[in-house]
C-alpha cells in the first residue's frame, strides 16, 4: 500500500493516476475526501499535516509516502516524526537546491528552500529509506502565469524574456516519483529533473501560441514594472523569480536526462505539454 500525500494537486494527482495504472495498491491523504475527485480505486483518508494526531489512521498498513508539503514550517518536525516510524520509503518532491547552475543558485536562501532543507533532514535522520526528487521549472506555471493573458486575448506581458528554462511536464515528474515508489533501487537518490531542451521565456511562450494556432504579441516587462504590477503576489515569490531569470540570462538552462534514464522514456516537450493544454490558453467568448 502507498500514501500519497498531496495527490489533489498537479504532480501528486499525476502520481495517483499512474500509481493506479501500474496496479499499485493507493491510498492518498487528503483534507475533504468528498472533494477529492480522484479514481474510485483510490481509497481516501482524512488527514491533516498540522494536525500529526490525524496522521496515523492514514499511516497504518503504509509501505512507502509520496511527500508534497502543504503546510506551514512548524508542522514539518511533528509530521515527519509520525510519518517515518510508519514507512520504510519516502519518496519527497523538493526543489533543485544543489544544481550548480545560476538559475537555480542566485535566489538562494529564501523561504522555500529553508523548508525543503529542514524536511530533507528530517527525512535523511529518521532511518527510512528516501528519494529526493529535484524538478525545475515546471511547465504547469504557465497556467498560472501566463493562461489568463492568453485566455482575454493576444498580448503578453513578462519580464525576463530572454531568460532561459528546461520546463519539465508533471507527467514526467510523477513517472520518475511512480519508480522510486515501486522500485528497490533508488534509495538515497536525489533526482534533478528538468524538460529535455532549454527555452527562453520568449520561445515558452511562441511554443503555447503555436499549439494554440495564434500569433501571440509578447511585450518585455521591467524588473520595476514588474513588482508594481505584481504587487499582490508574495514579495519573496516576486524576489526569487526575479534574481533566478536574471542570473540565467546568457547561458543555456541546465538539462538533465534523468526523466530517461529513471522511467526508460525521453521527458516529454514542452510542445507536447502545450497542446495537452490548449483549452486552458483559449480565448474567452
Amino acid at each position: 500500500m502507498i500514501l500519497v500525500i498531496g495527490g489533489t494537486g498537479n504532480i501528486g494527482r499525476n502520481v495517483v493516476e499512474q500509481l493506479v495504472a501500474a496496479g499499485a495498491s493507493v491510498r492518498a491523504m487528503v483534507r475533504d475526501p468528498e472533494a477529492a475527485g480522484l479514481p474510485q480505486q483510490v481509497e481516501l483518508s482524512r488527514g491533516d499535516l498540522t494536525l500529526p494526531d490525524t496522521l496515523d489512521e492514514s499511516l497504518q498498513g503504509i509501505e512507502a509516502v509520496f511527500l508534497v508539503w502543504t503546510a506551514p514550517p512548524a508542522a514539518a518536525t511533528p509530521a515527519l516524526e509520525r510519518i517515518t516510524k510508519h514507512l520504510r520509503r519516502v519518496v519527497y518532491l523538493s526543489a533543485p537546491l544543489k544544481t550548480p547552475h545560476p538559475f537555480f543558485q542566485a535566489s538562494l536562501p529564501n523561504p522555500s528552500s529553508i523548508l525543503h532543507e529542514e524536511i530533507e533532514r528530517l527525512i535523511q535522520k529518521s532511518g527510512v529509506d528516501w528519494t529526493i526528487l529535484r524538478p525545475g521549472m515546471l511547465a504547469s506555471n504557465a497556467l498560472v502565469w501566463w493562461a489568463p493573458q492568453i485566455r482575454a486575448g493576444d498580448v503578453v506581458r513578462w519580464p525576463y524574456l530572454a531568460a532561459p528554462t528546461a520546463p519539465i511536464d508533471e507527467h514526467d515528474i510523477a513517472s520518475v516519483a511512480v519508480c522510486a515508489l515501486v522500485q528497490n533501487s533508488h534509495a538515497g537518490a536525489e533526482y534533478v529533473l528538468t524538460g529535455p531542451e532549454s527555452l527562453s521565456q520568449s520561445e515558452q511562450l511562441s511554443t503555447i501560441g503555436r499549439a494554440v494556432g495564434r500569433s501571440l504579441r509578447i511585450e518585455e516587462m521591467s524588473p520595476e514594472e514588474t513588482r508594481r504590477e505584481w504587487a499582490g503576489w508574495p514579495a519573496p515569490v516576486v524576489n526569487m523569480l526575479l534574481k533566478s531569470w536574471a542570473a540565467g540570462i546568457g547561458q543555456p538552462a541546465y538539462v538533465t536526462q534523468t526523466v530517461a534514464e529513471v522511467t526508460g522514456t525521453s521527458a516529454r516537450t514542452f510542445f507536447d505539454w502545450a497542446r495537452e493544454h490548449v483549452q486552458a490558453f483559449t480565448l474567452k467568448d
